[in-house]
C-alpha cells in the first residue's frame, strides 16, 4: 500500500508531504484546486512521460517520492528478475532535471520508464472516469472472467507455450521458404554437380593433358626436327660429334704446357660427355616417337570438356571448378538437411500444440464455470446501485484459432432494463450505468486480485443520492482488503471514507500554490457540510453532515 508521497516544484505545488493509511480514504477539493496535479504526480512515480512544463520553478529539479509497503503482497520475484534489492518499504522516486533530462530510482537503484511501469502495474490501479470504457473492450472483459476463474496460472503456462509455438512456426516457415527456393534449383544443380563428377577432374591434369596433346598432335614435325639433328651430329665428315674428337685431341696435344689449356680442354671435354648424352637421349626419343590416335583423341575429348566446363562455370582453372563442385555438393546436401529439420521441427510442434490444446481447454472450462458465478456477484452489487432490471449475457465459445490468452472467443452483452434486448454495452449503457457497473467490476476483482491500492477518479460521475451511498458502502468493503481511495464530489461517499484529505488552491502574490491536507473531525464536518449546501453554511447542513458521518 501507498504509505506517504513527497512531491516537490512539480505544477501548482512547491513542496508537499503527506502520510496515508490503510483502508478507505476520501480526497475532495472545488474543481481546478489540483486533484489532477496530485494524479499528475502519482503518474510520475508510475512510469508516466513527463517534460519541463512538469516544474513549477524551471530553474529547479522536480522531485516526486513514494513509500511503499509491499511485505504481504508476494513482489519478491520482480525483484529478482530486475535485479534489485526487495526491501519491505520500497521507495521509488523519479527527477525531472531542469534540462529536461529524467531519472528514476527504485530503492535508490536506477532503472528504466519500463522497469517503473511494469512495478507500477502491480502497485496501483488509478481508475479514472473515462476508463470505463475498458468494459467494451474484450481484453479487459477477458481479464474480468480470468480473474473470477482463477485462470492466472494456466494462462501463464499457455504463453510459455504459445511463445514457444509462435517462435517454431517463424522457424518451420522460414525453412519452408528456404527449401522451396533450393528445391526450385535442385534439378539444375543436381545436373551440373554429376557433369563435374562425370569429369573426374584432378589437379595438375589441364597442363599434363595439354602437353600430350601438343606432343601427339605434332609428331611427324618432332621427328623431322629430332632426326635432322641426329643427322647433324652424327655425319661421318663433318658430323659434331665428329668435330668434337678433332678438338679434343688438338686440344689434348696443349694442356701439358698450361694449367689455362688444361681448364679448357676439361670444360670441352665435359661439353661433349653432355652433347653426347643429349644426342643419346634423341636417338631414343626418335625410336619411341610414334602416332596414338587414341590417346591424342583421348586427350583432345578430355581437353574440351575441361575447357566446356570452365567456359560455363566462368573460371580458368581445374582447382577452382573443384571449389564449384564442392558448392554445388553442399547444396544438394542442404535440401535433405532442410527437409529433416522440418519434419524434426513440425513433429515437435505436433507435441506442442497437443500441450497447447490441453491447457486452452481447461482455461476454457474454468471460464465458463466463471460465468454464472460472475453474473450474479455484479447483479448483486448492481442492484444495490439501483439497477434492479440489469441482465448480462456472457458466451464463451471455443475455436481453432490460438490467441495470446487461449483459443476461446467472448460475446459479451448487457441490458439495464426488462423488456428492452441484449446489446453492447458501450451502446445500451448510460454513463451513469457504465460508472456503476465498473465499480462492480472493480469491487469483484479485489476479491481475487493481490493488488495493493486502487485510485478511483470521479467514478461516481452521473450518480447521486441513495447510489452514492451504495457506492461509498462499495468502495468501503473493498477496503478491507486493500487500500481505497475515492476522488469525489459527492457528501455520502466522502463521509464513508477511514480519512478525509482536502486539495486547496491558494495565491500568494503572483504565485498559485496546491497543497494537501488532513482534516480533522471537525474540518470534516465543515467539508461534507459545504458539499452538500455550498459555502453559505446552515444548521442544517452541518447536522446532515454529523449525520452522514456517523
Amino acid at each position: 500500500m501507498l504509505t506517504s508521497l513527497s512531491i516537490t516544484n512539480f505544477a501548482l505545488i512547491e513542496k508537499l508531504e503527506i502520510n496515508f493509511s490503510n483502508g478507505f480514504s476520501i480526497i475532495t477539493g472545488e474543481t481546478g484546486a489540483g486533484k489532477s496535479i496530485l494524479l499528475g504526480a502519482l503518474g510520475l512515480v508510475l512510469g508516466k512521460r513527463a517534460d519541463l512544463s512538469s516544474l513549477k520553478n524551471k530553474e529547479e529539479k522536480c522531485v516526486v517520492e513514494a513509500h511503499f509497503e509491499i511485505s504481504n503482497y508476494n513482489l519478491q520475484s520482480f525483484f529478482e528478475v530486475n535485479n534489485l534489492d526487495f526491501e519491505e518499504e520500497t521507495i521509488i522516486r523519479r527527477e525531472i532535471l531542469a534540462s529536461g533530462k529524467s531519472r528514476a530510482f527504485i530503492n535508490d537503484s536506477p532503472v528504466n520508464l519500463q522497469e517503473l511501469q511494469e512495478l507500477g502495474l502491480i502497485l496501483i490501479d488509478v481508475h479514472s472516469q473515462h476508463q470505463t470504457q475498458e468494459l467494451s473492450e474484450e481484453n479487459f472483459q477477458f481479464q474480468i472472467i480470468d480473474s473470477v476463474a482463477e485462470t492466472r496460472n494456466d494462462i501463464g503456462n499457455y504463453n510459455k507455450l504459445y511463445s514457444e509455438y509462435k517462435k517454431n512456426n517463424l522457424q518451420i516457415s522460414s525453412l519452408k521458404s528456404e527449401f522451396f527456393s533450393v528445391q526450385k534449383e535442385q534439378d539444375y544443380t543436381t545436373f551440373l554437380l554429376e557433369e563435374l563428377l562425370a569429369a573426374k577432374l584432378k589437379i595438375g591434369e589441364q597442363q599434363e593433358l595439354e602437353s600430350v596433346y601438343e606432343k601427339l598432335n605434332n609428331v611427324e614435325y618432332i621427328r623431322e626436327n629430332i632426326d635432322k639433328s641426329l643427322l647433324l651430329a652424327n655425319e661421318e665428315q663433318f658430323g659434331i660429334l665428329q668435330n668434337f674428337k678433332e678438338i679434343k685431341i688438338a686440344l689434348q696435344k696443349t694442356a701439358t704446357f698450361s694449367s689455362e689449356f688444361q681448364t679448357i680442354f676439361e670444360r670441352l671435354t665435359s661439353v661433349s660427355i653432355e652433347f653426347d648424352d643429349v644426342i643419346k637421349e634423341l636417338e631414343q626419343v626418335s625410336e619411341n616417337l610414334n602416332v596414338d590416335p587414341e590417346q591424342l583423341e583421348f586427350a583432345n575429348q578430355k581437353l574440351q570438356t575441361i575447357y566446356n566446363l570452365q567456359k560455363k562455370h566462368q573460371v580458368s582453372t581445374i582447382e577452382e571448378l573443384l571449389l564449384i563442385q564442392e558448392e554445388l555438393d553442399s547444396k544438394v546436401i542442404s535440401v535433405v538437411s532442410l527437409d529433416f529439420e522440418i519434419k524434426k521441427i513440425e513433429s515437435l510442434q505436433a507435441e506442442l500444440v497437443s500441450k497447447l490444446d490441453t491447457v486452452a481447454k481447461t482455461i476454457s472450462e474454468k471460464r465458463i464455470a466463471a460465468v454464472p458465478v460472475l453474473i450474479q456477484k455484479w447483479t448483486a452489487i448492481l442492484v444495490q446501485l439501483g439497477m434492479p432490471n440489469v441482465r448480462f449475457d456472457i458466451q464463451i465459445k471455443a475455436t481453432d484459432k490460438y490467441f495470446d490468452n487461449g483459443k476461446d472467443e467472448l460475446l459479451f452483452l448487457f441490458s439495464a432494463n426488462k423488456g428492452t434486448d441484449f446489446g453492447v454495452l458501450k451502446k445500451v449503457a448510460s454513463g451513469g450505468e457504465l460508472s456503476r457497473i465498473m465499480l462492480a467490476t472493480k469491487a469483484i476483482l479485489a476479491e481475487y486480485s493481490k493488488l495493493p491500492t486502487i485510485i478511483f477518479d470521479e467514478i461516481d460521475t452521473g450518480v447521486s443520492g441513495e447510489v452514492a451511498n451504495q457506492m461509498g458502502d462499495i468502495m468501503k468493503n473493498m477496503s478491507h482488503n486493500m487500500q481505497v481511495f475515492a476522488i469525489t464530489h459527492l457528501p455520502q461517499i466522502a463521509a464513508k471514507g477511514k480519512t478525509h484529505f482536502k486539495v486547496l488552491k491558494s495565491t500568494i502574490g503572483e504565485q498559485t500554490f496546491s497543497e494537501l491536507k488532513q482534516l480533522t473531525n471537525e474540518e470534516r464536518i465543515i467539508e461534507i457540510a459545504q458539499m452538500l449546501s455550498g459555502s453559505a453554511l446552515s444548521d442544517s447542513a452541518i447536522n446532515h453532515a454529523k449525520s452522514l458521518l456517523n
